[in-house]
């Protein structure tokens, strides 16, 4: 039970999901001593939900495996593969059957908002009601602290993250995450990465938002924002990540094969945007910029660019796309020296 309690005070002590989730299969494992138990959330859009492996763990494992943060959606299981996981979230309650020699149970895993996953445990014997309840106990220790790091990495209005990650979550995601084997080909029009994977960093700003609030007010601003915010959710992929920097500006964070890739994903959320009625604030459009991020880029000096091209936008009748390379290449922007790394965020 002490390895337990100090799992418990190490997955506390971070403000790393990714570490939090390790965390609590081995504190887990420690307590049920099972054949695996893993982590296991639904993402994806709806019709097209796929189990992402969180973390897992065997009985004589080392080391916890999960999915890469960037798995292509095509390569993890369908949600409806796993009918007893997606009974699991629905129900909100603990499920256990009989597999084989073995039992599994599996436990929900809920925000404050909404469930998004499961935690599946294999055993020899049956979970005791009693040992229902201790792992039952665990997760709302993880619950609570998953709470309070989505209160201080999250904006409160529209649930993207905030600019106060942007810095740390931009280094790990450009800066540890390994390069996947090329995958086949799709013709369903998202994207999929390729052997080399690059990363994009947009910049989008509502276009004539101030005259948005003068005119309906700040409530009807506000709803226009958390709108906007849902649009992007389901422009972009499950794995992109998405921010409000603060008034009217937000910020996508993706890993494409190429700057086409890049474009053609902004310009669906430019599309999206333009032909979406906002309730009584009917039609809007949005500016965006975006550049490559290099691997000698600072947080800052690639939002920098992007912002520049957001800003040609803006200059050249907005309801634009516009790659900061490509402004470069046709003379439309001059290439400045690149901003200290001391970083403004």
């Amino acid at each position: 039970m002490s390895e337990v309690v100090d799992h418990l005070a190490e997955m506390t002590g971070f403000r790393d999901r990714d570490v939090m989730d390790v965390t609590l299969v081995s504190a887990l494992r420690d307590l049920l001593e099972p054949l695996s138990v893993a982590i296991f959330r639904c993402v994806g859009e709806p019709g097209q939900e796929r189990w992402l492996t969180r973390a897992r763990l065997e009985l004589a494992d080392a080391v916890a495996t999960a999915d890469p943060l960037w798995a292509d959606p095509a390569t993890l299981s369908p949600a409806e593969e796993h009918p007893v996981r997606l009974h699991c979230m629905r129900s909100r309650s603990v499920q256990q059957q009989r597999v084989g020699e073995a039992w599994l149970s599996l436990f929900p895993i809920a925000t404050d908002r909404e469930v998004v996953g499961v935690v599946e445990v294999h055993t020899t014997l049956k979970l005791s009601p009693a040992m229902q309840r201790m792992v039952g106990s665990v997760l709302r220790i993880y619950h609570n602290f998953q709470g309070l790091l989505e209160y201080s990495e999250r904006d409160t209005l529209t649930g993207l993250l905030n600019r106060k990650t942007f810095e740390e979550s931009f280094l790990k995601a450009v800066g540890e995450l390994p390069a996947h084997a090329a995958v086949p080909p799709c013709d369903d029009g998202r994207r999929h990465e390729g052997l080399r994977p690059q990363y994009y960093l947009g910049v989008i700003d509502i276009d004539h938002f101030k005259s948005v609030n003068d005119r309906f007010g700040h409530l009807i601003g506000d709803e226009v924002l958390l709108l906007l915010s849902r649009l992007m959710r389901s422009s972009f992929r499950f794995h992109d990540l998405l921010y409000r920097f603060g008034g009217e500006e937000f910020v996508a964070l993706m890993r494409c094969e190429d700057q086409l890739d890049a474009a053609q994903a902004f310009e669906r959320l430019r599309l999206n945007t333009e032909h979406y009625l906002f309730p009584q604030v009917g039609h809007i459009t949005v500016s965006v910029g975006f550049t490559q991020v290099r691997a000698d880029d600072s947080p800052t000096s690639a939002f920098d660019r992007a912002d520049k091209a957001v800003y040609h936008a803006k200059e050249s009748g907005r309801n634009q796309v516009h790659n900061y390379a490509d402004l470069i290449r046709s003379g439309q922007m001059q290439e400045q020296a690149q901003v200290s790394t001391v970083e403004l965020f």
